[in-house]
């Protein structure tokens, strides 16, 4: 069977370190195509393409004239699907327009800028796919890497779950490649970098309570530590799942401090992921007994990618990279943020149950 022509839609960082590097990665897509709204940043990244492969991808841009336009690639019969990577805010727009012209996507986190663009999204989604048979997937990361799959069965070996601590601490510089992008710098959705970044972090403490534990209600105090991080750039928050479990959760993108941990304590011991590294300690007291694994460092994203490809072969969306799941993930960082901006107000929450 021929390859799944595909079209990578963006230029910047992430696409050419990671999007562009897994679609070549994988056996079952071809790129067929690139945009970027400056058809400098789609030359820069059309670069990435071997020598052999690279006469047979053609570049759009929104500057590059008629027959080029990013409607251009989605009229094209020979291109079944589109990997999106652009600023939050813009995300949504060529969504939609991919699913309306029959196009599959998969779209990069967050799965929007709050939960009322998400809802809408979804509910646009499933009137429009009825229609044309589109998917949607949503590109989160963390739930392909290893580690976190891992440590997640760990915990359900465990018994219940009884607790769980989240920190996260690091310092976005002002160096950092990162935050040098216009849209990250100056951000026009709610958070900053603690919801760019910090879907990741509750996807992964999602994965890891389990459809048990979902979170019901959390209280949260929020701050901005560094000026050059606003809106802000700290979250302090208390989390109570449906099962009654007392937790915390602690991210930082602003401070000097380091850590990057989650804990999971059960009935029967304790898990703790740290990124490639899982602790696993089965028992307690002096009968306990701890096992550490290391995993290989990888970012997840060839093993998104190469997912969405098998569930474009078999019509089957992948259970991991449904926008519902985004929207799980999304709801739980803008309700930490709500109740900081309301000076740790009890917020309720209503689409943990995808999970």
């Amino acid at each position: 069977m021929a390859p799944i022509g595909i079209a990578i839609i963006g230029g910047g960082i992430f696409v050419k370190e990671e999007h562009i590097p897994a679609a070549l990665s994988s056996p079952l897509l071809q790129v067929k195509a690139i945009w970027s709204r400056s058809l400098k940043t789609a030359q820069d990244a059309a670069k990435l393409i071997p020598s052999d492969g690279a006469s047979s991808v053609d570049l759009y841009s929104a500057d590059s004239g008629v027959g080029k336009s990013y409607e251009d690639i989605l009229k094209r019969e020979d291109i079944a699907g589109v990997i999106l990577a652009l600023p939050i805010v813009d995300q949504p727009a060529y969504i939609e327009k991919a699913l309306a012209a029959g196009k599959h996507v998969l779209a990069e986190k967050p799965v929007a800028k709050d939960v009322a663009t998400a809802v809408k999204l979804i509910e646009n989604y499933k009137k429009v796919s009825a229609e044309t048979n589109a998917s949607w997937a949503v590109a989160e990361n963390f739930r392909f890497t290893p580690a976190w799959s891992y440590a997640a069965e760990e915990v359900k070996k465990l018994g219940k779950v009884t607790g769980f601590v989240v920190r996260i601490f690091f310092l976005m510089e002002q160096s950092n490649k990162y935050y040098n992008t216009s849209w990250r710098t100056t951000p026009e959705y709610q958070g900053g970098f603690l919801l760019d970044a910090g879907v990741h972090f509750t996807a992964a403490l999602r994965k890891l309570l389990g459809k048990d534990n979902t979170v019901e209600s959390l209280v949260a105090q929020t701050a901005l530590v560094s000026s050059h991080l606003p809106p802000v750039d700290t979250i302090n928050a208390v989390l109570k799942t449906k099962s009654g479990v007392v937790g915390s959760f602690i991210n930082s993108v602003g401070t000097t401090m380091s850590a990057f941990e989650f804990q999971i304590a059960c009935e029967q011991g304790t898990v703790k992921a740290e990124g490639t590294k899982v602790v696993t300690t089965r028992g307690v007291g002096q009968d306990a007994v701890t096992e550490e694994k290391t995993f290989e460092k990888t970012s997840g994203v060839k093993e998104e990618v190469h997912a969405w490809a098998e569930s474009l072969l078999s019509g089957v969306p992948n259970p991991n990279q449904t926008p519902e799941l985004a929207l799980g993930d999304l709801e739980l960082v803008e309700k930490m943020l709500t109740s900081g901006d309301q000076d740790g107000v009890r917020q309720k929450l209503q689409y943990q149950h995808f999970v």
